[in-house]
Formats: C-alpha cells, structure tokens, sequence
C-alpha cells in the first residue's frame, strides 16, 4: 500500500480544502443533496484548524499525493470545521470523557484501498496513548459502514443544522477501547 501517515501542518491547509472538497462532492452525493452538500461544506465539512495546532490531525500521503485526512481529539467539539457556531473547545479528561475521532475525508481515487483505516488505527493509538478508553464521533450517513465496521456503535441520530436553512443527518458513534487492546487491522480490500 505504501502509504505515509504523518501530523498535518498549516501549510497542508489549502491542500486540505481541496481534498475535503473533493471527497465530500465525489463520495457523500448518494447520501446527501446537492444543496446539503454546498451548505455542509465550509461549516461542517471543512478544516479544523485546532486539531492541526494541538496536532492531532493526520494526512495520508502515497507518493506525495494526499489521499486522505482525519485525526482525533483531546477537545469536546465532536464535529465541524472552523466555521461551526457552537464549537466547544474545552479540554476533556481522559478517564472519564471518550476522546473525539474527527474530520475523515478520502479522496474519492482512494476510496477501499485501506487509506480510511490507516488513518483510524494512528487515530485510535494515539488517543489510547494519551489515556482515552473510550471514542466518540459523528459520523455522516456514508460514513457510518466504515466506522461500524471497525466497532463503533451508533448512539443516536442528530440533525446538523447548515446555512440556509438545511440540515445534514449526522450519527453520533462509540466505541470503548483498552489501554492493552491492539490497533484495529484493516480488512483487506
């Protein structure tokens, strides 16, 4: 597979939007409308810039090509970029809160070819590492098979709401994980 799973930067920004784009135009249109989609991207689909300054965020990269971007969270904000108006970025406790799995986007070229689950395995060792027994996200409707796939359970429907006037369906997910438990490992593809 040859890929490379590294921290993102600031300057990976602009390269990031493309990507996001990208993956939510190319991947989510059977799951959401394309007006959904047009107010999702920017506030709830978009770059979050604190998960790269606490740098929690990562890129897979295959030949210096971007394929896919996703990180984990140490903050309350379960999902949303930037733009989000209710953002919560307080610091949560590691024995008592489930750290956050945030912001995953593939590129549409690399669709089930491992790049999700690599990203996810450096996500949840990381946060295990930190201390985190248990993880939360939320999870879009084309997402939800990736991430229950690799044991996250459903916790509730939540409707997003977006500029003008739409929503987007969102599924808050978690998964209790161990201190001693091994990484996922990714099915084959």
């Amino acid at each position: 597979m040859d890929l490379t799973i590294r921290i993102a930067t600031v300057a990976d920004i602009p390269a990031l939007n493309g990507l996001i784009e990208a993956s939510v135009r190319g991947l989510q249109a059977s799951d959401y409308s394309p007006a959904q989609l047009d107010a999702a991207l920017g506030s709830v689909f978009g770059v979050d810039r604190q998960l790269i300054a606490d740098e929690t965020y990562f890129i897979a990269e295959r030949d210096g090509r971007l394929l896919g971007c996703g990180g984990w969270s140490r903050r309350r904000t379960l999902f949303g970029a930037d733009a989000v108006a209710d953002r919560d970025d307080s610091v949560l406790t590691p024995a008592v809160d489930a750290a956050r799995i945030r912001a995953f986007f593939v590129h549409p070229d690399a669709a089930r070819q491992g790049v999700g689950a690599a990203i996810l395995s450096a996500c949840e060792a990381a946060a295990t590492k930190a201390g985190f027994t248990a993880l939360e996200l939320g999870a879009t409707l084309t997402g939800l098979p990736f991430y229950r796939r690799y044991g996250y359970e459903p916790i509730e429907r939540r409707d997003a709401p977006l500029p003008r006037g739409e929503s987007l369906a969102i599924v808050a997910m978690r998964k209790v994980v161990s201190a001693n438990a091994p990484a996922p490992v990714p099915e084959p593809t």
